[in-house]
């Protein structure tokens, strides 16, 4: 139960749903997944607190992402993520994410990502609004 313990300190939970087609030859959901899967709770917090729903109106793009595996998932495990902000920076913003598998509590993964304010029509790196700067640190806090 270690892993849910550790969800309660994100305000924003989300259910993920592991799908036959996540699963690799080994009968596990693949590597390369879980990065879909941090994206699905990344989008519900971006609704959520800045409540964005369209891709265009995002305005942020992908600079890194971090993931660190601590147990595998098979199909019909249910999985929750626990996404929140531990940064915000002139042009970006850094992520902290959970995976954990509800029933067991067992911890899945723990991840991190960078987000860049980033205008298409422009194609160059942007500054933060300050409406979501305010947003994002009054939704988790964030100094």
């Amino acid at each position: 139960m270690e892993g849910l313990a550790e969800l309660a300190e994100y305000r924003l939970t989300a259910p993920l749903v592991v799908r036959f087609r996540d699963l690799d030859a080994f009968g596990h959901v693949n590597n390369a997944v879980y990065a879909t899967y941090l994206e699905e709770a990344r989008v519900a917090y971006l609704h959520k607190v800045l409540g964005r729903t369209r891709p265009e109106d995002y305005g942020i793009i992908i600079a890194r992402v971090e993931i660190d595996y601590r147990s595998p998932v098979v199909l019909g495990d249910e999985l929750v993520a626990g996404a929140r902000v531990t940064r915000l920076g002139g042009a970006s913003f850094d992520m902290e994410y959970k995976i954990v598998e509800k029933k067991s509590g067992r911890l899945v993964l723990d991840a991190k990502s960078v987000q860049v304010a980033y205008d298409l029509k422009e194609g160059k790196v942007r500054k933060l609004s300050d409406e979501i700067v305010d947003k994002l640190r009054e939704f988790d806090h964030v100094a």
